[in-house]
């Protein structure tokens, strides 16, 4: 089993570096690390090249068209998909592996922490998780910052997902279409990984108003196209 690694950028020069380092760091490493530049007028590229990353480059600003590029760039059985803020504990690839050996799934996530933040361990995030289980119908969701799925089931969804970024939350609206064409979504609580806290931080109205508003936008467009 081959794992290729997504990490879609925009001016992240300050964060991908230590990213990149924790990927670098795995016990069992993965067999491609693709860092997709969106545009970066930083040093992004260049420190991700220097670093051995694939950098590859996607003109339409967005995470979905910048992660859509990565997930359609991977060569390999799984692609883990994290944001250049995550920073993964050297047994992460192992578990991914571990996971997808193991259990009948599509598709895997696990919980996060804010190693920046007031509050450093994963209790809030296992709570969204449980959240939005329930939301799903029993279904697990996918977290942008730490989930994986097949090279198989990515080209299943594709030409379902949604491509505006403003009108929904690309992870929670990649697990509905999963669900959809009836997937399996794992979790595994000690797949964890790190994330900053700097949305919370730069703007707690976004993170606290917008995002669940996103969440409600996101379900109702999913609802509207079945």
């Amino acid at each position: 089993m081959k794992i290729s690694v997504v990490i879609p950028t925009y001016n992240e020069e300050q964060y991908i570096g230590k990213c990149l380092e924790s990927l670098q760091k795995q016990t069992d490493p993965p067999d491609e690390i693709i860092v997709v530049d969106n545009n970066c007028t930083d040093k992004t590229a260049e420190i991700a090249k220097r670093m051995g990353a694939r950098v590859i480059s996607e003109k339409e600003q967005g995470m979905i068209p910048a992660r859509n590029t990565g997930l359609n760039a991977a060569k390999y059985d799984i692609i883990a998909r994290i944001d250049a803020d995550t920073i993964v504990p050297p047994d992460w690839i192992e578990r991914i592996k571990y996971n997808f050996e193991n259990f009948k799934i599509d598709a895997l996530s696990g919980p996060f922490y804010y190693y920046d933040g007031l509050i450093k361990f994963s209790f809030p995030s296992r709570i969204y998780f449980k959240t939005m289980k329930r939301i799903l119908k029993n279904n697990e969701v996918l977290s942008g910052s730490n989930m994986m799925l097949t090279k198989k089931m990515w080209e299943i969804v594709k030409p379902l997902v949604n491509l505006e970024d403003k009108k929904v939350h690309e992870d929670i609206d990649l697990s509905i279409n999963i669900i959809k064409v009836k997937g399996n979504i794992g979790y595994d609580g000690k797949l964890i990984a790190g994330i900053s806290a700097r949305r919370i931080k730069g703007n707690p109205k976004s993170f606290f108003i917008e995002y669940p508003k996103r969440v409600v936008s996101t379900l109702r467009t999913n609802k509207k196209s079945n």
